[in-house]
């Protein structure tokens, strides 16, 4: 494929299928190979995807160098050390939530890429959602005034139905009640969605906060087998954003009758957006003009949003770092860090953010297209 971007995936579990399928269908890209520390499943995973090389190391990998870019969906705690294996080698980098377990990681791995000049972006895959992207646009042309409350949340419920599995007996969801297995709980798991949703919906930042967390007894001895239930299964918080408008945020496991539902209304002084999305859809209800003095909400039509991927095949197109990148998640990590405190000191907590979350001109323009 003469003048594509050669892209390697790195780490071949979970979401890495999905990277394969979505790269594979951008012309700009082409993927060149697969990279797992587990040799076999490194081929395997070739094998399924059309990919005509893999490697059992990054630094095998780095050694061909036959290609351009990375997609990395390797495990949380490793996205720093192969981020930055990648930076060194002037890789750019596409990498799966969160960037890294701690605010103070996810800086040095920005400072590197933006020290590296490459393109970086992160997946906060609801950005892919067309409705965030209508509402973000409508806030931008100051459709509903100034804001004024935020009311945010993200719904699930595995830990009371079995639509997903039983996380009873299933590894992939006992880790994540787990904090030696890695897991921040219910906030470090799909919290960085919710805030990157609330802050880039509403074009502000969350200037303080106040978070309580809750876990819950799930099982005998609050464990089963080598993991130990004690992590958060529920977080409730309330924001200042950085215009002064407070705000609700909660996220929780124990949703019942929620399957993976994200939700987001910004009230401002001139109308009101509702937000609903899922992984797979998305709408938008708007009360404006006189439907304010009827309470009468109307559904928008949302034209269809690129896709991350496909936005990070257009940032190494242009060679410009594309939304969200690097600096936008280590910012969103650190909302996430300060909840800790917030939850342990019992107190609100200033996060020292800024007061309007910006756009590179280049997402800008991939929104406008659409």
């Amino acid at each position: 494929m003469s003048g594509a971007d050669r892209l390697i995936i790195l780490g071949t579990g979970g979401i890495a299928a999905r990277h394969a399928e979505k790269f594979g269908e951008i012309e700009s890209i082409e993927i060149v190979a697969a990279v797992d520390m587990n040799c076999e499943r490194a081929r395997t995973f070739a094998d399924q995807h059309g990919i005509p090389h893999s490697f059992g190391s990054l630094a095998e990998a780095i050694d061909w160098g036959g290609f351009d870019a990375a997609v990395n969906s390797t495990p949380d705690a490793v996205h720093k050390a192969t981020t930055l294996e990648l930076l060194a080698a002037g890789k750019h980098v596409f990498c799966e939530k969160p960037l890294a377990p701690t605010y103070e990681d996810a800086m040095v791995m920005t400072d590197a890429a933006e020290k590296a000049g490459v393109v970086n972006m992160v997946n906060l895959t609801y950005r892919n959602a067309h409705a965030i992207q209508r509402a973000r646009q409508m806030v931008e042309a100051g459709e509903i005034g100034s804001i004024r409350h935020v009311d945010a949340n993200y719904l699930q419920s595995w830990l009371t139905g079995k639509h997903w599995g039983d996380w009873r007996t299933e590894e992939r969801w006992l880790w994540r009640l787990s904090g030696s297995h890695g897991s921040k709980g219910v906030l470090g798991d799909i919290g960085i969605h919710l805030i990157d949703f609330v802050t880039f919906g509403s074009g502000l930042e969350i200037a303080a906060l106040q978070a309580r967390m809750k876990t819950f007894d799930k099982a005998q001895g609050g464990a089963i087998g080598p993991y130990r239930f004690d992590v958060n299964d529920s977080v409730a918080m309330t924001v200042e954003l950085a215009n002064g408008a407070l705000g609700v945020v909660h996220m929780s496991r124990y949703a019942t009758g929620n399957l993976n539902d994200l939700h987001l209304t910004i009230y401002g002084d001139r109308g009101a957006l509702r937000v609903w999305a899922n992984q797979f859809d998305s709408s938008l209800d708007v009360c404006l003009g006189a439907n304010i003095d009827t309470a009468t909400w109307e559904r928008v039509a949302c034209n269809p949003t690129p896709r991350n991927e496909r936005r990070f095949a257009e940032a190494l197109r242009a060679g410009v770092t594309g939304d969200p990148s690097f600096r936008r998640a280590a910012e969103v990590q650190k909302t996430l860090d300060l909840c800790f405190v917030s939850d342990a000191e019992k107190r609100m907590v200033a996060t020292g953010l800024g007061s309007e979350i910006p756009i590179e001109a280049h997402d800008l323009t991939q929104r406008r297209a659409s």
